[in-house]
């Protein structure tokens, strides 16, 4: 939705948006604002809207990167604004066209990497891949889907498909997988739902032990399934190895593609593998790793989301609160928020993502269950007459000790993986990494208690006037 993962919606006159280059995570402002207009609330506290300075969309430049990796001195990518290719965009037919006669670098080899490799191995005279640590890449198998099938869907099946899948996703023991693709195939073998089958062969509960140790073997054995297709794959003994994942399942995103892996067969095709040290340094010519510099006409940055930084940095905006303090100053220690969506000080504002809320594989179906329960405070806090929300301080402290209460759960998975943004790049405990502060029991878990809170009426942990 936005760069940070997360947006905040500002609706109320005592918290503003501060900076003239704020983003706003369109899709998911649109959420709220469907949901709002389901209930007929779309008017939004009328004369207390919030005045947002400046809010557009961009792209997000490079230039702390660049100025970081960049040798000092040259006149390379780093002297002014970054320069455009003409690319070509008819991907299906004629491909990057704009790419033929250059040698391309991109740097990653995660989820975005996964998708581009192949388009840019099509296209480029010479494609060098840069990878730290390689992705977990499985079978895509993707078909058309059959119309008459689809056709034959009844109404709300989108909302039973999208709870099924992060049900599934999620270890719980769904009577049928209606989605039945990678990701619920992976979860169904290597979550609770393998120890509950398990369970029901043996007639008895598993231990812990015996849970730890079959979750273990199995998510062994399905990395081999991994790590064997590499082998079939790829031909070039050197490259199929550097391209085989060994670390746990859920260590990093997994991937799913038909086409990535064969693109390395291709000559005009060069994996880079830095052992897990990434890129040395960019020069004004190319890129350099183990002292060896690979000179390129266009590098493709594919390194993933920024994390370990502050909120407001990665939104793009800070805010200014009712008493004068600014978020970043709220949450220089650490984000402090009731249920995620509301903090002390700052009035008629949601945040709309993941801080100190639970995440899901399909991130569309978290933000639109947090959009529906903001608009339901919306339109009960304007059914009791009033005008201003805002959360109590002692609502965020409760908040806060239950999400460290559930933190726990992951934390020791993550400290055996190698280094990503799932754990912080190795550094699990220090509170920035990606999973650091969401709700530890789950989505399914996190979207019941907000069911209950909202049917006990009362808005209990706010402040309305």
């Amino acid at each position: 939705a936005d760069p940070g993962g997360d947006l905040a919606v500002p609706l109320g006159g005592q918290a503003r948006v501060e900076g003239a280059e704020a983003q706003l995570g369109v899709a998911a402002v649109q959420l709220v604002h469907e949901a709002l207009e389901a209930q007929d609330h779309a008017a939004l506290f009328g004369q207390h809207g919030a005045e947002v300075a400046g809010v557009h969309a961009e792209i997000a430049e490079l230039d702390h990167l660049q100025a970081a990796l960049v040798d000092q001195g040259g006149d390379g990518i780093h002297d002014g604004p970054p320069r455009s290719l003409a690319l070509g965009a008819d991907l299906e037919h004629e491909g990057l066209t704009g790419l033929a006669d250059k040698r391309v670098a991109i740097i990653g080899t995660g989820a975005t990497a996964v998708q581009c490799v192949p388009h840019l191995a099509d296209s480029a005279k010479e494609l060098f891949v840069f990878q730290r640590t390689p992705s977990s890449v499985d079978v895509r198998d993707n078909a058309p889907t059959d119309t008459d099938w689809f056709e034959s869907l009844e109404p709300g099946w989108q909302k039973r498909y999208m709870e099924n899948f992060t049900a599934l996703v999620s270890g719980y023991d769904e009577p049928e997988d209606l989605v039945g693709d990678g990701w619920t195939e992976i979860f169904r073998g290597l979550t609770g739902i393998a120890a509950k089958d398990a369970s029901r062969r043996l007639g008895r509960r598993l231990e812990s032990r015996e849970k730890e140790e079959m979750m273990e073997l199995l998510d062994y054995r399905k990395m081999n399934g991994v790590r064997n297709r590499v082998q079939t794959t790829v031909v070039d003994p050197s490259t199929a190895a550097a391209l085989q994942p060994w670390y746990r399942q859920f260590c990093k995103r997994p991937c799913f593609h038909d086409s990535y892996l064969p693109a390395f067969n291709s000559s005009n095709v060069t994996l880079v593998d830095t052992d897990g040290q990434g890129v040395e340094r960019i020069t004004p010519n190319g890129v350099v790793v183990n002292g060896v510099e690979y000179e390129v006409d266009c590098i493709v940055f594919s390194t993933g989301f920024e994390y370990g930084t502050s909120y407001t940095r990665r939104a793009g905006f800070d805010v200014t609160g009712s008493n004068g303090e600014t978020l970043s100053e709220h949450w220089a220690d650490g984000a402090r928020t009731f249920h995620g969506m509301h903090a002390h000080g700052f009035p008629n504002m949601a945040f709309i993502g993941f801080v100190q809320t639970a995440t899901t594989v399909n991130i569309p179906h978290a933000l639109a269950e947090q959009a529906a329960h903001f608009a339901h405070v919306v339109a009960e806090s304007r059914a009791k007459g009033a005008a201003v929300i805002e959360a109590t301080p002692q609502s965020e402290q409760e908040w806060l000790a239950e999400i460290e209460r559930t933190a726990v759960r992951a934390r020791k998975f993550y400290e055996e993986c190698t280094p990503g943004y799932y754990n912080n790049e190795g550094h699990v405990t220090d509170g920035t990494g990606f999973a650091a502060g969401m709700y530890g029991a789950g989505p399914i878990k996190f979207f019941e208690l907000l069911a209950r809170w909202r049917d006990e009426g009362s808005l209990a942990g706010l402040e309305l006037r």
